[in-house]
């Protein structure tokens, strides 16, 4: 039986491999779920594209639960560098859900994500990250840096 560590290892593989099959650039966000200073699990962006920053959750529970300073550390990370910010809740045999932060519940001292929520105001990847798909025209090779790193 894997413990929750090694489980969450695995979704976060399986979320950042979902992100490669559909063209996103990913990272996995070195000692997330083990350092208290890694505030996300996952990066991902396309050129021209919204940039996110991902946490993982993973249960075998109809909620998940997580703390107020977790969610709180997340998104001042998130805003520091301009990232949006995405909760990816796994539940066994159902699935990937995305939420936004405004979608957990304040439960006291946590905030949570049930399976409820998730299906209500969730979404699938597709649904969630669908609109990312960019058209870039020509080859890559004729892409500038100043293309690809255009500043607002």
């Amino acid at each position: 039986m894997p413990n929750n560590k090694s489980k969450g290892s695995k979704a976060e593989r399986e979320l950042f491999q979902m992100f490669v099959d559909n063209c996103f650039r990913a990272v996995r966000v070195a000692g997330s779920g083990v350092m208290e200073s890694a505030d996300c699990d996952i990066l991902a962006g396309k050129i021209g594209g919204k940039k996110y920053c991902i946490e993982v959750k993973s249960s075998k529970k109809t909620n998940k639960y997580i703390s107020k300073e977790q969610v709180e550390n997340f998104l001042i990370f998130a805003n520091i560098f301009g990232l949006e910010p995405v909760f990816a809740v796994r539940f066994d045999r159902l699935g990937w859900f995305f939420l936004r932060p405004d979608a957990l519940i304040d439960s006291g001292k946590n905030l949570v994500i049930s399976l409820e929520t998730a299906r209500e105001k969730g979404s699938r990847f597709g649904q969630f990250f669908g609109e990312e798909k960019i058209e870039i025209e020509g080859p890559m090779e004729y892409l500038s840096s100043s293309d690809i790193y255009k500043s607002d």
